[in-house]
């Protein structure tokens, strides 16, 4: 197992239910929220519930952004985003206006017919998702996996060694459980 995941404090997201999760699989979290831990981190995880615009504000805000690139570029440590998380990937995304992102993966954050909450398969798993924009990779061949929102979504993405997803695994009982553990290891 990787021997500490940082779970990333940045004033939005699940942090409890995250560290909780990963607690179940046996793995070891730090919750945290400044540069100097972010700086030592061996895997970084971006929760999230909330706005893009917001939490990338809070990223800058709290000198979060620089310390984060040199750990998943620099250094190259494992990165997991979930939901929003996963989001904050993006070039750019246009909830509620337009806003940078990181650019760790290229493509755009762009708003769903309806807001989706609720259970969706994922090729034979069931996740829990809550959303209602999405993220869209620039190159398909970063997407792993899309769930079925009267069309498709992207459900997972990946690129080299930064990896993110759409839904929850937190609250996604076995299923989700087990990609935590995945990452973990």
């Amino acid at each position: 197992m990787v021997k500490r995941i940082t779970i990333v404090d940045y004033g939005v997201g699940n942090l409890r239910s995250v560290a909780n999760a990963f607690a179940a699989v046996g793995a070891e979290t730090q919750v945290c929220g400044t540069a100097a831990e972010i700086a030592r981190a061996e895997a970084l995880v971006l929760p999230g519930v909330g706005a893009f615009g917001e939490a990338m504000r809070r990223l800058h805000v709290r000198g979060l952004r620089e310390a984060l690139d040199e750990r998943a570029l620099g250094a190259k440590v494992p990165v997991l985003g979930l939901c929003l998380g996963m989001q904050l990937f993006a070039t750019k995304s246009f909830e509620h206006g337009e806003h940078a992102g990181l650019g760790w993966i290229p493509g755009e954050v762009l708003p769903l017919e309806r807001q989706h909450v609720g259970w969706n398969d994922v090729g034979a798993e069931t996740f829990y998702f809550v959303h209602g924009f999405h993220f869209v990779p620039a190159d398909p061949r970063h997407v792993v996996a899309t769930a079925d929102f009267d069309g498709p979504v992207t459900a997972i993405v990946q690129k080299d060694h930064i990896r993110g997803m759409q839904f929850h695994p937190e609250k996604s009982q076995r299923a989700g459980l087990a990609l935590l553990k995945a990452f973990a290891c």
